[in-house]
């Protein structure tokens, strides 16, 4: 439970973050530079709960759902612009380097399993 808090805080700051400017909900229905700063301090917010909870178990399933969706979000804007026909190369950059870092947890999670 109190990991789902604390991975919740980042959600919730984006989230009212994009309501207090935008006044909506949606993030999907932002335009690229607006998404862009919402999913950023989405990110940045989230990683920074995981490396400050990093001492404890940081592979956590409760961790990995919340990256998941957070994935998933920028998955479903990714598609939405690439069938729009809009440029998405900095989503797609996001998007790459989020990859690479939950693969980077995955394995140091794998790896602790195995010792």
């Amino acid at each position: 439970m109190k990991k789902i808090i604390i991975h919740s805080v980042p959600v919730v700051t984006s989230f009212v973050w994009l309501f207090t400017t935008y006044q909506t909900l949606n993030p999907i229905i932002l335009k690229g530079p607006d998404f862009l700063t919402f999913y950023a301090i989405l990110i940045l917010g989230f990683y920074a709960s995981v490396f400050i909870n990093s001492s404890k178990e940081r592979g956590s399933k409760i961790t990995f759902y919340f990256a998941g969706l957070i994935f998933l979000l920028g998955l479903v804007k990714l598609f939405r612009g690439i069938m729009l026909g809009k440029p998405i190369g900095f989503l797609f950059m996001i998007l790459m380097t989020e990859c690479i870092v939950t693969l980077v947890f995955i394995s140091n999670h794998i790896n602790k399993k195995i010792k």
